[in-house]
This record gives C-alpha cells, sequence and structure tokens, in this order.
C-alpha cells in the first residue's frame, strides 16, 4: 500500500460529511477537480472504492463507511496532538473554534470575541455558529473546541461550564403596551410565534407554556428571532425573545416588552467542551474571561 497523507483523510472526511464533491472541495477551499483527484488517489491506494458516483450524489461504499469512521478517529487524535502541544505552551496561541447558538451569538459575539482578542493576541478565534444538536455533533467529532449553548446539554463526554442565568421577556404588538402580562396558560391560547424546530430555545418557551408540541395552526415558525420580532410588529401575535436579545431586535419594531411576574422563565448560558479535551484548563479560563465579559463570572 502506498503511503496515505493526512491531506487525503481530511478531503474523504469532508466529502463523507457533505456527500457532494462540489460542497466538499468548497468546505476544503480546493477544486472539485483536485478534490476528486485526491479521493481516487486515495482510493487507488487503499486498493478499495470508497465512493459510488452518481450524477446528482455521491453513496459511500460499505467499506467508505468503515473508512470514513476510521478517518475521523485518526483526524481527531491528530488535532488533540497538536491541542497537547498548545496546551503545554504558557499561552493559548493557534486557532479556537467555538460554536455558539444562533440566539446566543448576534448579541455577545462582539464582547467575547474582543475580549479574547485582548486576552490571547495570538489566539485566531473560528466561530461556527448554528443550533445545539449540531454543536454538539461536531464537538463530538473534534470539528470543534468548545461550545456556547443552554444548558444542560446532559451528555456525559462533555463538561459543562455555566456562565451566565438570563430571563425571558414577552414581545407584544405596540398597541398591547401598559395591557396585564398573560400567565403562561393565557400563551397556550394566544398565536405564539417560536423558532423552527432545533432550536432550543423553542423548547425552553414551549416548556414555559407547558406545551410539549406546538398547535400546528396558533404557532407560526421563524428562523431569527429577528423575523419573530417583525411578525409581532406587524400583528401576527406575540412571542418570548431572550432578555439580551431586546436592544438590537426591537429597536426597528412596533413592539412592547414585557417582563413576566416571578418566577420569571429563564435560560442558563454555559460553556461545554470534550472531557478529553488536552485543552480543558486553557477553556476553564477561557470559560472565565466570556463570563466577565458579558457581565457575569462563571460558576
Amino acid at each position: 500500500m502506498n503511503s496515505l497523507t493526512l491531506k487525503q483523510l481530511r478531503y474523504f472526511e469532508a466529502l463523507a460529511r457533505h456527500g457532494h464533491f462540489g460542497h466538499a472541495a468548497q468546505a476544503c477551499a480546493i477544486s472539485q477537480p483536485a478534490l476528486s483527484m485526491q479521493i481516487k488517489e486515495l482510493e487507488e491506494a487503499l486498493g478499495a472504492m470508497l465512493v459510488e458516483r452518481g450524477p446528482r450524489r455521491l453513496r459511500l461504499t460499505s467499506f467508505g463507511e468503515q473508512a470514513a469512521e476510521r478517518a475521523r478517529e485518526i483526524l481527531r487524535a491528530v488535532d488533540e496532538l497538536g491541542d497537547l502541544a498548545r496546551a503545554s505552551g504558557e499561552q493559548l496561541v493557534g486557532r479556537l473554534r467555538l460554536g455558539v447558538i444562533p440566539t446566543v451569538a448576534p448579541y455577545l459575539l462582539p464582547k467575547i470575541v474582543g475580549a479574547l482578542a485582548e486576552a490571547h493576541p495570538a489566539l485566531e478565534v473560528r466561530v461556527r455558529e448554528t443550533v445545539t444538536p449540531r454543536l454538539i455533533a461536531e464537538l463530538g467529532e473534534g470539528r470543534l473546541d468548545a461550545a456556547l449553548v443552554a444548558l444542560p446539554v446532559s451528555e456525559p463526554s462533555l463538561t459543562e461550564v455555566a456562565l451566565f442565568a438570563e430571563n425571558f421577556v414577552l414581545v407584544r404588538p405596540g398597541a398591547d403596551d401598559g395591557k396585564p402580562v398573560p400567565s403562561a396558560e393565557m400563551l397556550r391560547e394566544m398565536r405564539l410565534l417560536l423558532l423552527e424546530e432545533g432550536h432550543c430555545f423553542r423548547d425552553q418557551a414551549l416548556a414555559f407554556c407547558k406545551m410539549r408540541t406546538a398547535p400546528p395552526r396558533e404557532v407560526l415558525d421563524a428562523s431569527s428571532l429577528s423575523t419573530l420580532v417583525q411578525m409581532v410588529g406587524a400583528g401576527i401575535g406575540v412571542t418570548l425573545i431572550p432578555e439580551m436579545a431586546v436592544p438590537v431586535e426591537t429597536r426597528s419594531a412596533s413592539v412592547s416588552v414585557a417582563r413576566f411576574p416571578a418566577p420569571e422563565p429563564s435560560r442558563t448560558i454555559g460553556m461545554v467542551w470534550r472531557r478529553t479535551s488536552p485543552l480543558a484548563g486553557q477553556l476553564e479560563q477561557i470559560a472565565g474571561e466570556i463570563g466577565r465579559a458579558t457581565g457575569e463570572p462563571h460558576r
């Protein structure tokens, strides 16, 4: 067998993950023909086919599926070796792959990135914004170093560090300003606007309203908090948003913001990372710096 290269394994892992030569090539920042050539050379070195090439979408062969899992393990081990070297130094340098959920990213990232750049000038922060299930999966695959999510995630392989708690507020049309704040039971009878499936904030809002699932006729879904608030401003319904989003999302909408009576609905934002990460000590330090940047020392 000819020698394999880490570059080939990374290209193959990207191809297995995206299931498309064009998308994988874009993710790897190379041309599609170059990626295809690297995969072909890898197949020749292994002496077995990795993918079944179709007109629209490829499929991994049975061997390809097994090889993809092994490639992920190898690449994760290589990345952890690099992390181990970084952890041995006095200063945190290199890249930090940080995942953030969409209901946090627009409101805290400027503070977080600025604070980390000041504390660690040699640190390159790479941000990945997506929903919690994808962040947890990418942490497990070693494609992220840490993530900012709503706790708990209840994943035994991850360390969870709480950073701060924040309340949810009610957003209603501007004409409702001053009206009594509806109870959780009353909200169930109103047209409640929520984020689409996959967002943990949706589940938290439903839990506050004691709704296991959303009635399809009474709930309209959106992909962002901004869309939710604009829909409320148009008189379509009401919604809940986290307190940190209020200054940004309500400044250009004709809406009214009200607090719920105690006990107010709330969530805890924290940072999670793999328990086995060689950077665990540095990530604990970073969690503290993020907590201070957001005005709340982490616990």
